[in-house]
């Protein structure tokens, strides 16, 4: 039995013995080691000022994620290299290149922020060469600043990616295959358990052990990414007690692609079923990259969401429209069921005990469907949602409704259908005139409720505003709204 947490933190050794199953990485960095680039803003994923970079062997690769220390758990770190803003600077003392591109751009004015800049900019640069506007923006999502208007941190990104050193200058590029072998020795061949008191955390070995450790602890919370439970931590100061970490487990993150579909493993993150989605199911890409930043896409899991049950999740309503089916395991058997039917109530799922999701099959749109998604939020990007609408249609050849999926989610106590306003448009003319006559049935499929992101009257006239609103793009007309560099 394995009873300690190894990791790397920037180039030492790191061992845990002593660990409670909810201490965040942000607060062993600047409480125990005094490593206080990394700030703590708003404790909750949002700002960016706490982030830093993770990288776990994929595949026999090493690669680095930009991540938010602050609802990172540190049993979730095993086998890992954290790399703090610290770690940046060449050996006589110089600042890297991203650093000094932020200083010449006038990157930044009150300096609070800066490091998680730095570092969310550090990871864009170790992985794209050149990025173009919307690569860098898309990578500044997860980081808030009140001072500089942004205009001069992507400038700065802009310059970097003009001035690479040699590769001996960048200590992950130069140490790269040493941090490979000292994390393979690292990986642990059985299951971890620190035990504090009443605290117990568990890391298990195998998607088997996990089965085992389930049925055996069928209470337990299972953590992935942590961008949900994070917060039941550090917003609501709730104790967990034990918690099962799988974010490191490989038979949990493939993505197996065949003609029909992709199947995705519950501990895929958002931003890997990005890669394997957007290409397939556009549609779908688009709503991922809107979930939280990059950091949170990072750590976040596809799995997560679904298990997590919210009202709100942005997931389930897609994968729902598009026919999804789940894959529940257990110590005893597998069990797959239609994603929609996991759903029970409000905070209930169909989950047995001592089960966990496995995996998430989504079918490809067939070609002559029609597919959108729609997430309605008070700003675009990095926001929960209020409203989210999804669509699946199928026309036959004289434009009749032979077959239509609605299911929106902030419309009810779970993801939800809409069966009577499917009813109300199969079989019927694919016009602007059935779309109206089908309008009032979502009367019957939702009751909506007021709460700090919407009224119930706004919610439900969102609802019926999407369908008309996919109507209209379906026949071609302008209903979205585009950016200007999307029409330049």
């Amino acid at each position: 039995m394995n009873e300690s947490i190894r990791f790397i933190l920037n180039g030492e050794d790191i061992a845990l013995a002593n660990l409670g199953p909810t201490e965040t990485l942000l607060d062993f960095l600047r409480m125990k080691r005094r490593l206080t680039g990394t700030k703590e803003g708003c404790a909750e994923g949002d700002c960016g000022a706490c982030t830093v970079l993770v990288g776990r062997l994929a595949d026999g690769k090493l690669a680095y994620e930009s991540v938010n220390a602050c609802i990172r758990f540190m049993g979730s770190l095993h086998a890992t290299h954290v790399v703090t803003v610290e770690h940046l600077a060449g050996r006589d003392g110089a600042l890297h290149p991203v650093q000094q591109a932020l200083v010449d751009c006038h990157g930044s004015q009150c300096g609070f922020c800066t490091p998680g800049f730095v570092m969310s900019l550090y990871g864009l640069w170790l992985t794209k060469e050149k990025p173009g506007r919307r690569e860098i923006e898309k990578a500044l999502q997860g980081n808030l600043c009140r001072c500089t208007g942004y205009e001069p941190i992507v400038k700065a990104a802009e310059q970097v990616s003009l001035q690479r050193p040699s590769a001996l200058f960048d200590p992950l590029q130069r140490t790269r295959s040493e941090i490979v072998a000292r994390l393979w020795a690292m990986q642990a061949s059985g299951t971890i358990r620190i035990a504090s008191g009443e605290d117990r955390l568990i890391v298990p070995g195998s998607v088997q052990a996990l089965a085992e450790v389930l049925s055996q602890e069928p209470e337990a919370t299972i953590v992935a990414g942590a961008t949900d439970v994070g917060l039941w931590v550090t917003k609501q100061m709730r104790r967990l007690s034990p918690v099962v970490f799988i974010n490191h487990l490989s038979e949990l993150q493939l993505v197996t692609e065949s003609d029909d579909g992709v199947t995705i493993g519950a501990g895929v993150s958002y931003s890997r079923a990005f890669e394997a989605i957007s290409g397939k199911i556009p549609a779908l890409g688009r709503l991922i990259d809107r979930i939280g930043g990059e950091q949170v896409r990072n750590m976040g899991t596809i799995g997560g969401n679904i298990a997590n049950g919210s009202p709100i999740g942005d997931s389930p309503p897609p994968l729902i429209a598009l026919g999804a089916t789940l894959t529940l395991r257990s110590l005893e058997r597998q069990r797959r069921m239609p994603l929609e039917d996991f759903f029970i109530a409000y905070g209930k799922q169909d989950r047995r005990p001592g089960e966990f999701v496995e995996s998430v099959f989504v079918p490809y749109p067939k070609v002559a469907s029609r597919f959108a998604a729609y997430k309605i939020t008070k700003r675009r990007d990095e926001d929960i949602t209020a409203v989210l609408g999804a669509f699946l249609l199928m026309l036959d050849e004289a434009e009749t409704i032979t077959d239509i999926r609605i299911a929106f989610g902030g419309m009810a106590a779970t993801p939800k259908r809409a069966p009577t306003v499917e009813a109300a448009l199969i079989g019927k003319p694919w016009t602007e005139a059935t779309i109206e006559a089908a309008r009032p049935a979502f009367d019957t499929d939702f009751q909506p409720l007021t709460d700090w992101r919407a009224t119930a009257e706004y919610r439900q006239l969102t609802a019926k505003n999407l369908l008309t609103r996919f109507y209209l793009e379906t026949v071609g007309a302008p209903a979205e709204l585009k950016r200007f560099e999307e029409v330049a």
